[in-house]
């Protein structure tokens, strides 16, 4: 029974001094600020276009507005920066086909970083 004891035992050690855990902060994924000084005089991120899809219609960054002129807003929106991400909040009781359209007026004026939310 005691030269199993102390097999477990020197067994118990390896394994203790063996064992390695894995470095958490080594895989931590972390931006950095460019020490360049070009860098720094970009501007600032364009805001996000808010659009709402309601059973009556629809509304950009809060301002109630037809169809029309949806696809006219997009468009002068689109000509600022195509780099701009579009948030459409689509009401539970509107039409499938307002969303849709408005996800089509978006692809149509080049504006690709969309995300469709559901919402009142």
């Amino acid at each position: 029974m005691t030269p199993m004891i102390d097999v477990v035992f020197q067994l118990l050690i390896y394994f203790l001094v063996t064992f390695s855990t894995a470095d958490v902060l080594a895989h931590l994924d972390v931006s950095r600020p460019t020490p360049d000084a070009a860098a720094s005089n970009q501007p600032p991120p364009a805001d996000m276009i808010r659009v709402a899809v309601a059973p009556e219609g629809y509304a950009i960054n809060g301002r109630d507005v037809t169809e029309d002129e949806l696809a006219g807003l997009l468009e002068r929106l689109a000509a600022v920066s195509l780099k701009q991400t579009v948030l459409v909040t689509c009401a539970d009781a509107s039409l499938h086909g307002r969303l849709i359209t408005a996800l089509d007026l978006c692809a149509a004026n080049g504006l690709t970083k969309i995300s469709v939310m559901s919402g009142k």
